[in-house]
């Protein structure tokens, strides 16, 4: 029933929008059907998500907690996914492996510098969230970016060390399954509902 109450407000929002940009004068876009012109309206995306009715105040607690952890590692993973485009450019480029190995140490020394203090202040629950957030953004576990862009017996390494610390580099990021949450917060955050 609200879904039909807001479906039915946001159509006639749209058009009154056309319809007030018409009696200004406003150049607005449109097809010519039949003899009839009918303005052109673009609309934004909508997303549908669930009104969430919680259980227990335990569980209410949990959901506004998942809601902070995203909000505050979401950005890392968009910067991720930014940094990824701009060095896989410079990769590209280079002539040959060695100028390679040169400029990612040169990436990862300039990553750890501006991103080490804060990175290392996030909480086990937040290192795990941003892992799959990688993954999404990116389309590659954090594995596969280590593999890639340094070697498979680097990628092992920082694998088994995150092992120890109950972290799995290898996730992969699940947005129709156990990550479904997360996927709702970061389409919500993307639409500037939260």
């Amino acid at each position: 029933m609200i879904l039909r109450i807001f479906i039915a407000v946001f159509f006639v929002f749209a058009f009154s929008v056309s319809v007030r940009s018409q009696q200004k004068g406003e150049v607005c876009a449109a097809v010519v059907e039949n003899g009839d012109t009918i303005p052109v309206v673009y609309l934004k995306p909508v997303y549908i998500v669930e009104i969430k009715n919680f259980k227990s105040k335990r569980e209410k607690r949990r959901y506004t907690r998942l809601v902070r952890y995203v909000k505050k590692v979401y950005p890392y993973a968009k910067l991720a996914a930014a940094k990824l485009q701009e060095y896989d450019t410079l990769l590209r480029a280079a002539d040959n492996d060695r100028q390679r190995k040169k400029l990612m140490k040169k990436a990862e020394k300039e990553l750890r510098s501006q991103y080490e203090g804060k990175l290392r202040n996030l909480t086990f629950s937040q290192g795990k969230i941003l892992i799959k957030l990688i993954d999404r953004e990116t389309s590659y576990t954090s594995y596969e970016l280590l593999k890639q862009l340094r070697s498979g017996l680097y990628a092992s390494i920082w694998q088994g060390v995150g092992k120890l610390f109950g972290y799995n580099l290898k996730v992969k990021y699940d947005p129709y399954g156990a990550d479904r949450q997360i996927e709702q917060i970061v389409k919500l955050i993307e639409a500037g509902a939260i």
